[in-house]
């Protein structure tokens, strides 16, 4: 943890900025911070010289609004200097992810900074709350957010719910979402099922069945409440076998077509399995032939 010796940030974040991490931010970046910032220093840093922050929670960013901020920076340049702290090569970056990638794509080969003798710690936690405190991460991000909050800084669910502001209730929800297959929080990320969609489906006990239930919710178009009576009737004592709609992707379906033509018999694929229907004995080594995993006999090979 941070050096308690320090001077200005070392005493503890919290101690100096409270949870408005935007505010002190913009107090650094235009030289108003109250507080001894160690090591504030204003440069112009060649843009290769920055290496991306590693506790940076988005990683998704809206190509459009980058390229229209590229754009208003080939007219403007950069108002709002990056911050930044010195590392073993170069520069670490602290904030400004937005406005680096814009810069790059703007063609710029330098760039307004602040640097600052954050320690590791300092810069990890504010990088996150400032992310998070913005509320335009998705659900995911924001969750994987507090996991590292809680994982690399030791965040008990009482003070990461008083730093980011939210009750502790909510943060424990959020982080439960993680628990999800990776595949359904794709579909969370990519907004075709939110947050009320995918959390009922917590109360399913495999992945499989949490997946196959979102495909589910998703090719019906379930609402929320549907979907907790659906998994309601899922994980009750007549639990419901169902099948998904053949909506499938159209590389499986060919793929399905091409197997049952060279095999002359039904194939399915569904996520996780191959299934090859034979009518009997002599169906089945027919299609053993066909694969090339059929026995030859002792006489065969003589």
């Amino acid at each position: 943890m941070a050096d308690k010796t320090r001077k200005g940030l070392g005493r503890g974040l919290g101690e100096i900025f409270g949870t408005d991490v935007e505010k002190f931010l913009d107090d650094i970046q235009n030289n108003n911070s109250t507080q001894d910032v160690p090591g504030r220093t204003e440069i112009e840093i060649d843009i290769n010289e920055i290496r991306p922050n590693p506790y940076q929670p988005r990683k998704e960013f809206d190509e459009k609004a980058l390229n229209e901020l590229a754009d208003s920076i080939r007219t403007h340049g950069i108002f709002t200097p990056l911050l930044v702290r010195k590392s073993v090569k170069g520069y670490d970056l602290i904030t400004g992810e937005r406005r680096l990638r814009a810069a790059k794509i703007a063609g710029l080969t330098t760039v307004p900074a602040i640097s600052v003798d954050f320690t590791e710690e300092e810069m990890m936690e504010i990088s996150i709350l400032e992310n998070v405190q913005r509320e335009d991460l998705n659900p995911i991000e924001e969750a994987a957010a507090y996991d590292s909050l809680i994982r690399r800084l030791g965040y008990t669910q009482e003070k990461l719910a008083q730093r980011v502001g939210k009750s502790r209730e909510y943060c424990a929800n959020m982080l439960r979402i993680l628990k999800l297959p990776v595949e359904v929080q794709d579909l969370v990320i990519n907004k075709r099922l939110t947050m009320g969609h995918v959390r009922p489906l917590l109360a399913l006990k495999t992945d499989d069945e949490i997946y196959d239930a979102a495909q589910y919710v998703l090719q019906n178009k379930l609402s929320v409440r549907e979907v907790e009576q659906y998994v309601k009737t899922l994980g009750g004592p007549t639990k419901i076998k169902f099948k998904l709609p053949p909506d499938k992707d159209p590389w499986i379906r060919d793929l399905e077509s091409r197997m049952t033509s060279k095999l002359a018999t039904k194939v399915e694929i569904t996520r996780k399995t191959l299934t090859i229907t034979y009518s009997g004995v002599e169906d089945l080594n027919r299609n053993l032939e066909i694969l090339g995993c059929l026995e030859e006999s002792e006489d065969e090979k003589d």
